[in-house]
């Protein structure tokens, strides 16, 4: 393409010759780069979040798989077991907690929301947990009660403290947020000698044996001994 000495490009057509800026031509060749650039940027994004999703929804299948929680026989239990490791592996869930790599996974998922794949929802409903507080009196008398909620929205909040409360991550901090709540208790039955706090699991029936007329069972994780009386003189 010939330049002109006014630093005008110059195409010639059948028509004739029109004179274009060269800096016009310039921009717009910087500008398909960028698109260019931009383009093969956001199919690597998708790709990356499109496998990272992937790979957490073969990781739930595959744990209930071999877990038994469906119809499929036994027999595919253990191919399930090797096909749920290779999809955590693939989250770095096999590395060590302080990784990089597994961090900077964990913190995309929960950032865009992929971190739980099809066993959130049902029919694989988890296990509910409750606290449950015996109110022990200096009679001998025993009462039982619950931790106190204001509203339904307090109420959804201390459902998932509680079941924050069952992973082994918060154990250094389970005495004190129980105490807290046992505590919430105490100030509404000031003549309470000693509560005695009892955490576990509640277990829904399975099928058969809601038929059979089974209701819920709870299963005791952990409990703490508190003398209310003691801390407050103190």
């Amino acid at each position: 393409m010939p330049v002109s000495s006014s630093g005008l490009a110059v195409l010639r057509t059948e028509a004739g010759e029109v004179s274009l800026p060269f800096d016009t031509i310039t921009c717009s060749a910087g500008q398909g780069v960028h698109e260019m650039y931009s383009k093969r940027i956001h199919v690597a994004w998708f790709g990356i979040h499109f496998f990272l999703l992937t790979a957490v929804c073969l990781a739930g299948v595959f744990w209930l798989i071999a877990e038994g929680s469906t119809i499929l026989p036994s027999a595919w239990d253990e191919y399930a077991r090797k096909g749920e490791l290779g999809a955590t592996w693939c989250l770095a869930k096999e590395a060590g907690p302080s990784n990089p790599v597994r961090r900077g996974i964990a913190t995309y998922l929960h950032a865009a929301g992929i971190q739980a794949g099809y066993t959130f929802f049902a029919p694989n409903v988890p296990s509910q947990h409750r606290l449950t507080l015996e109110l022990l009196y200096e009679d001998g008398r025993a009462e039982y009660e619950s931790p106190h909620v204001r509203g339904k929205t307090a109420a959804l909040r201390l459902e998932s403290l509680l079941d924050r409360l069952a992973d082994q991550r918060y154990e250094p901090v389970r005495e004190v947020l129980v105490k807290m709540l046992a505590f919430s208790v105490w100030r509404e039955h000031p003549d309470v000698k000693k509560v005695r706090a009892t955490f576990g699991a509640v277990n829904p029936p399975g099928m058969n044996e809601f038929e059979q007329g089974n209701t819920e069972t709870f299963q005791p994780m952990f409990s703490f001994d508190f003398s209310l009386r003691d801390d407050q003189k103190q």
